[in-house]
């Protein structure tokens, strides 16, 4: 039950395969574009006092090259790029610290760091009131869905229920966006609308050949996956978000270890990049304004347990 309330993965996980070729964005190791910025006298300062990094002057992140655009090893096969990663250095460059990344395999990230291998896991990881049983979040980015179209489909915007009645909709079988795509057809019925007619599937090869065969009108997945496809192939355009929570808010976290004492300098950074552009400027790099946050917050309320 768990699998299917969270998604595709477990709130929120590796996004798709490894980068392909012909890539939209620099995939490149040295990313000569990516967002720098300067020490933050205030989050530095909100460290505890005789804080100790895994290594000294050194912010140790663990983070899964689940695909791009949010993170994926680059051309030389070694180096992860993406935007988790351009953030991990900017929380980095704002305590005055080094960044180390650590590639991990996603579904290892909470034993590794309740172990003291990494200070902080910046890997889309969502806020859930069980995973706060055991460590702390400062919030960084929105947890969406994307509703993706043919670029010449005649449907331009979805963001309600009865902007989908009676639409064909692929989506993958027993996610979170089929269980909430359910729900808004019984919503659409109740109203005197029509159904979604939604068409399931294992794989996101599969969702793909069903939009653009026309089989169906829209595909629905996490946000991040199909903003990196419709930048790479052209043929697909986006027509509306959706809370990956929904009805509930549900937003990707910095995750550190519970009382650690970190959380309150990862907040402060990442509200002082928010403030001065920084994060913003670097989520375009990947096309992934849509989900930045107004601000970042401390330990919010997360996902029920289900």
């Amino acid at each position: 039950m768990l699998a299917l309330i969270l998604g595709s993965w477990a709130i929120f996980g590796p996004t798709q395969g490894p980068a392909v070729a012909q890539a939209p964005f620099d995939l490149g190791p040295e990313q000569p574009g990516r967002v720098r910025a300067d020490k933050q006298p205030e989050a530095i300062a909100a460290l505890p006092k005789g804080f100790k990094f895994v290594e000294p002057g050194v912010f140790t992140v663990a983070v899964s090259p689940g695909g791009p655009p949010l993170a994926t090893y680059a051309t030389d096969a070694k180096t992860v790029v993406g935007a988790d990663a351009d953030f991990a250095q900017l929380i980095a460059d704002s305590l005055g610290l080094r960044l180390d990344l650590q590639p991990i395999a996603w579904a290892d990230w909470p034993l590794g760091l309740a172990s003291g291998k990494y200070d902080a896991v910046i890997s889309n990881v969502g806020v859930t009131e069980q995973r706060k049983e055991k460590f702390d979040f400062s919030t960084y980015r929105k947890g969406l869905h994307g509703f993706f179209v043919r670029a010449d489909s005649k449907v331009t915007a979805i963001s309600e229920p009865k902007d989908a009645a009676g639409l064909k909709i692929s989506v993958g079988g027993g996610t979170n966006q089929e269980r909430i795509l359910v729900e808004w057809s019984k919503q659409n019925v109740a109203a005197g609308l029509k159904p979604i007619e939604l068409q399931l599937f294992d794989d996101e090869a599969g969702r793909l050949v069903a939009l653009r065969s026309g089989r169906v009108d829209v595909i629905v997945q996490p946000h991040a996956q199909l903003v990196f496809i419709a930048a790479r192939d052209k043929d697909i355009r986006r027509v509306g978000t959706l809370s990956a929570g929904w009805p509930l808010k549900s937003d990707v976290a910095i995750t550190t270890r519970k009382g650690s004492g970190l959380v309150d300098a990862l907040t402060n950074a990442t509200n002082g990049l928010i403030a001065n552009g920084k994060f913003r400027a670097s989520l375009a790099r990947w096309n992934l304004e849509e989900e930045a946050l107004d601000r970042s917050e401390t330990n919010p309320p997360g996902l029920p347990k289900y």
